[in-house]
């Protein structure tokens, strides 16, 4: 790989921060003008140290919290369905008009690009189809649906455009490339402008440019300690995985996995090609760029083959690098940021009162500028997960009646309704937890010592002190009852509180049915 490139590939495994420097040629642009910003998010990109956290281990709820900056319970976007809000006519009345790109197109007169993946039931029939511009974007690029690499659909300013199978013309992550070149050569130069890139990869199906189907060929996924282990004192949807894995379960996995990183090298090209074309046009020092995902994802874990949809650090943590006006090169942050946070900060370059805004999360713009001793940071996040399943037996596992999905042959499955749970994950200068309840009949409590145990590989539930497992709980109880500014400040604890987790759900009203029709 040359050298002004990325290199995300080399990322996967060796990105140990929380925030660092897409280059260290900074120079601060003495300007009045508002910076630009340009947010390229990827999909199903895992980093199980440093990084962010995100609200939701799914692509639509996560991609919904970036979007509004708010927690699953505050958007109701619950799973990647219609039936789960993603995208539906509900969410587009209650929630697209308040997103951060619709707020820097309304009042800061920001030029608003969009390119890729949306949410994964965008351009649905029942949602209005392609035809549907959320407000906010003056040009509009959004993939119908999933992630997809050709055969695809985009409305392009709500008019489908139909692609095939050339990769000259329709390969997507390099359509992706190219709009936004277009963008940044034909945009005006007299307003400032925000950039949300959105790949396909590396999700499935996992297809590689031709030139890099041939990389990475003696790679395999990470044998971490927590890799083909059984979780025995975990969720039943844990520990009903088979411990070892299938021989064929594992080259799955490390096959999906070579893929994975194949498919990441034309993030590569996009990235260097769009920081080039703003160097080239002198807008680079007057540019925030910001590179994350909407998820993590697993490989072999706890001898779970592949997906996401788990509470445990590689399917919400993702990478965050940022580069900007003021940002000094090589800097470190260990503080909690979440992908709420995302909204809240990109509004803040830009010179908007966060506290107008009904957001949960905050900016961590002081983070990166140098001016955190001035700012009281959180040292709790939320993560709300709503499992989903079939509402009939999987052929794989018929002994496991209905309510699972995404089963293997051997009958490993990915995810179940009662696979629900809302967790509280803290970080502070003495802790390093992560205490998380299940909507279930047993309301099943895990809980990790990340200092001692950073692969989580021992739930310390029943060992834990009492006083420790209270005051967790109290406060993922507040954390799913918080709304804007709530959200950010710690809980005031009650030493008249005692330890229930069955009031977790209690108080959360009825809920939308996680039984779905069989996919098609």
């Amino acid at each position: 790989m040359r050298s002004t490139r990325l290199g995300l590939w080399t990322l996967l495994n060796f990105i140990v921060i929380c925030v660092t420097l897409l280059s260290n040629n900074m120079a601060v642009l003495a300007t009045n003008r508002r910076p630009n910003i340009v947010l390229i998010l990827t999909d199903d990109l895992d980093v199980s140290i440093g990084g962010m956290f995100v609200a939701s281990p799914l692509c639509c709820p996560s991609r919904a919290s970036i979007l509004t900056g708010k927690y699953p319970h505050n958007h109701h976007v619950i799973n990647n369905t219609l039936e789960g809000n993603c995208s539906s006519l509900a969410w587009q009345k209650s929630q697209e008009a308040s997103t951060f790109p619709a707020l820097l197109q309304r009042y800061l007169g920001y030029q608003t690009f969009f390119a890729g993946k949306y949410l994964n039931q965008y351009g649905s029939t029942e949602a209005g189809g392609v035809e549907h511009v959320p407000p906010g974007w003056d040009y509009w690029f959004a993939l119908e649906r999933n992630s997809k690499y050709y055969n695809y659909t985009l409305s392009v300013n709500g008019k489908a455009q139909r692609h095939g199978q050339n990769y000259s013309e329709d390969y997507l992550t390099d359509v992706l490339a190219n709009r936004s070149l277009e963008f940044l050569q034909y945009k005006s130069n007299y307003r400032p402008f925000f950039m949300m890139v959105s790949t396909p990869a590396p999700h499935a199906p996992w297809t590689a440019a031709p030139q890099y189907e041939g990389r990475f060929t003696d790679v395999k996924a990470p044998r971490d300690p927590n890799f083909n282990v059984h979780g025995k004192d975990k969720h039943w949807l844990i520990r009903q995985a088979k411990t070892p894995m299938t021989n064929s379960s594992v080259q799955f996995l490390d096959d999906a996995f070579r893929k994975r990183w194949q498919t990441l090298l034309s993030v590569d090209d996009l990235v260097e090609k769009v920081v080039k074309k703003l160097e080239v046009r002198g807008e680079l020092e007057n540019t925030y760029v910001i590179f994350t995902s909407d998820n993590g994802y697993h490989t072999g874990q706890f001898s779970l083959p592949l997906d996401k949809r788990q509470l445990y650090e590689f399917d919400i943590r993702v990478p965050l690098l940022v580069r900007g006006p003021n940002i000094k090169p090589n800097q470190t942050s260990q503080l909690l940021v979440t992908n709420v946070d995302l909204g809240p900060t990109i509004l803040d370059i830009a010179g908007f009162d966060v506290n107008k805004t009904q957001m949960d999360g905050v900016s961590f713009l002081p983070l990166m500028n140098g001016k955190s001793q001035n700012v009281t940071w959180r040292t709790d996040m939320l993560v709300e997960y709503e499992g989903e399943g079939q509402n009939v037996s999987d052929p794989s596992c018929p002994l496991l009646g209905p309510g699972v999905w995404g089963c293997f042959p051997d009958c490993v499955c990915e995810d179940a309704i009662n696979n629900t749970y809302a967790c509280v994950r803290t970080i502070s200068p003495t802790a390093n937890l992560q205490y998380c309840e299940f909507d279930d009949n047993e309301v099943f409590v895990e809980v990790y010592n990340l200092t001692a145990d950073p692969f989580q590989l021992s739930n310390i539930a029943k060992s834990i002190d009492q006083e420790v497992l209270e005051k967790m709980n109290h406060r993922l109880m507040m954390l799913q009852s918080c709304s804007g500014a709530s959200c950010r400040t710690p809980g005031v604890y009650d030493s008249r509180y005692k330890f229930d987790p069955r009031m977790m759900f209690s108080n959360q009203g009825p809920r939308i049915s996680r039984l779905r029709q069989p996919l098609k």
